[in-house]
């Protein structure tokens, strides 16, 4: 455990540095934005497209694997549907503490530091976790809340799904990655260069713009962050861990990443949601304080026994 600590200590030295930077506005909320924009749309895509295009889709899908994060997902997603509705919460708040529940931040943590953590293997896996999170509770997540203030589904909300998923730049860099793959054509040397120099202010850039955004978040309604930080970092890796080890037999090494996966801290894409539709920004808005501070410790216990696997 404390050998995993110390080598995970980094990644959140780094998240602790753009928080500081955040918090004395030596980097301010405009820096930040900035600085996200540039490894969504740039950096963490050549990454992305990089580990797709040396990959083949054959090779990385498993159907076992994408049941077994579906299943185990679903059901804390339920159980926080659940306890939402028990607290009289409407159709659009409760998806929005749902999505806290289950949505790790896969991008722009799980990418870097379990593929150096865990091996460059872990990629494939860590792929169809984010492909998963992205087109199916992403999506879904729209459908509830639009559905809810519109009274009805539409094509309106067909159409605003499909031109999310196509603007994308994750989503957008794996497909290419993967046809790339599927057309068997080496990657020119230039262009490999390119994409590893690219790619390779993914980590630093992430880690530091994750901590520079934490410090624009409040820690309100603490009562709830904790609840929901319970689900991410307890219940989702645990239910994960059920549905594959047990219910659906998935490899071992495979099945310890997507456990690993699942607990990460809140997403801060979240956040960006809530503030779009402005569903519960304050309560979303803590439980990703909360849950990535205490996920310094819960993430590395939990890597420390996926890989005795």
């Amino acid at each position: 455990m404390l050998a995993i600590l110390l080598k995970t200590l980094p990644f959140f030295a780094l998240i602790g540095l753009g928080y500081w930077a955040g918090r004395t506005r030596f980097f301010t909320a405009e820096a930040t934005a900035y600085l996200t924009k540039f490894v969504f749309y740039f950096a963490l895509s050549a990454m992305l497209f990089h580990f797709a295009a040396n990959l083949s889709l054959a090779d990385v899908w498993d159907s076992r694997l994408v049941a077994a994060y579906l299943w185990g997902t679903a059901f804390v997603y339920g159980i926080a549907t659940l306890v939402g509705f028990l607290r009289n919460l409407d159709v659009a708040n409760n998806a929005m503490e749902a999505q806290c529940a289950v949505i790790g931040n896969t991008g722009f943590l799980g990418v870097p530091m379990l593929t150096l953590l865990l091996g460059p293997e872990a990629i494939g896996p860590v792929v169809l976790v984010l492909a998963v999170d992205l087109i199916v509770f992403s999506s879904l997540i729209v459908i509830l809340i639009t559905g809810s203030r519109d009274g009805q589904m539409s094509l309106r909300v067909l159409r605003t799904i499909g031109m999310g998923l196509l603007k994308n730049p994750m989503i957008v860099a794996m497909v290419l990655g993967f046809v790339w793959s599927g057309l068997r054509v080496p990657i020119p040397t230039p262009m490999n260069d390119f994409l590893v120099i690219l790619g390779g202010a993914a980590t630093p850039g992430a880690l530091f713009a994750i901590g520079a955004s934490l410090a624009s978040k409040s820690a309100e309604k603490l009562q709830v962050a904790g609840w929901l930080t319970f689900c991410k970092l307890v219940l989702h890796p645990a239910f994960v861990a059920l549905a594959a080890l047990w219910f659906f037999k998935v490899d071992p090494y495979k099945a310890g990443v997507i456990i690993a996966a699942a607990s990460l801290p809140v997403a801060g894409n979240v956040y960006m949601l809530a503030q779009h539709y402005n569903v519960g920004p304050a309560r979303v808005s803590a439980a990703i304080l909360v849950s990535t501070a205490l996920s310094i410790f819960t993430v590395s216990a939990i890597i420390a026994w996926v890989i005795t696997f």
